[in-house]
């Protein structure tokens, strides 16, 4: 199967073309560095600068992955601009796409993120829960529309609601690993938000499943179904690395570095994966411990 992939070269794409090229998959690549992915990818991958590049090597599959990480620098108005164009903009690209072929891929599958919640205090999460109207929710909001256009070129269009993402070498342990390794983390404001996660291998897992099913379509809560608040998280993290974590961090302080933009790390959702586990899908990493474990064995 030809599968198109937009961020093929971002933390979860890399894992996801590894295992699709070793499944015997092509893989077509959308990277604003090519040179670059191409070091990254795997051998034989097709990679452009474009999406409708792919016009005459029409995929059978999409996985639209792309977007400027919404956590790199305070929310200004031009910045809050910049994180839904970089998102809404390449799916609108990837619609087209479908529009012109004669034969549009059978499925697209699109990120998205548990920011479409907002802040639902202490609430269980799934996936008709109504969302509470920010910034986040909004952002979310706009690019699971614009994925949902492909549907009237007759694509199955299945949306992930992606979790915080765990494995070395990038994701959330990256700015996380350093200072509990010296001591010195700890909770965030009260400790009492939900942090929903997932380890990167049980999401590509998952991104594979939504490929292979053809009954399934619409949202789906991609994350483990064991979530943990933010005080559970920095105590067993600490725990793995036999390291205290006693500096909380208050939210006044995170407020004042960084804005708005402290809303993702002082409030959260109980997110529940409910639709994928009545699907059928089994997580290899269910629990925060089983993932850390494995994680830090490495």
């Amino acid at each position: 199967m030809r599968v198109l992939i937009t961020g093929g070269s971002g933390f979860v794409g890399r894992r996801l073309c590894e295992r699709l090229a070793k499944a015997d998959h092509s893989l077509l690549v959308v990277s604003r560095d090519p040179t670059r992915a191409r070091r990254v990818l795997p051998a034989g991958t097709d990679v452009e600068t474009s999406v409708l590049a792919f016009t005459d090597r029409a995929p059978e599959a999409i996985v639209n992955l792309a977007g400027e990480s919404i956590a790199d620098r305070r929310w200004s108005d031009e910045q809050k601009r910049r994180l839904i164009d970089s998102r809404v903009n390449i799916t609108r690209d990837l619609v087209m796409l479908c529009q012109h072929l004669e034969s549009p891929p059978a499925v697209m599958v699109s990120g998205s993120a548990m920011g479409y919640y907002g802040d639902q205090g202490e609430r269980e999460v799934a996936e008709d829960t109504p969302p509470h109207d920010e910034f986040a929710h909004r952002l979310c909001e706009s690019w699971e529309q614009a994925a949902r256009e492909a549907e009237e070129y007759g694509v199955r269009v299945a949306l992930i609601r992606i979790g915080l993402v765990l494995e070395q070498g990038g994701g959330t342990l990256a700015k996380m690993l350093p200072p509990f390794k010296l001591g010195l983390g700890g909770r965030f404001g009260s400790g009492r938000q939900f942090m929903p996660w997932v380890h990167r291998e049980d999401l590509v897992r998952i991104i594979e499943f939504l490929l292979e099913r053809d009954d399934l379509r619409g949202p789906f809560n991609g994350s483990a179904p064991h979530p943990v608040t933010n005080a559970e998280f920095s105590q067993a993290l600490a725990r793995h690395l036999r390291r205290p974590a006693m500096l909380p961090v208050p939210a006044f302080v995170l407020k004042a570095g960084f804005g708005e933009m402290s809303r993702l790390l002082l409030t959260g959702a109980d997110m529940r994966p409910a639709r994928l586990q009545a699907a059928g899908f089994e997580f290899r990493y269910p629990t925060l411990d089983e993932a850390l474990a494995a994680i830090l064995r490495q």
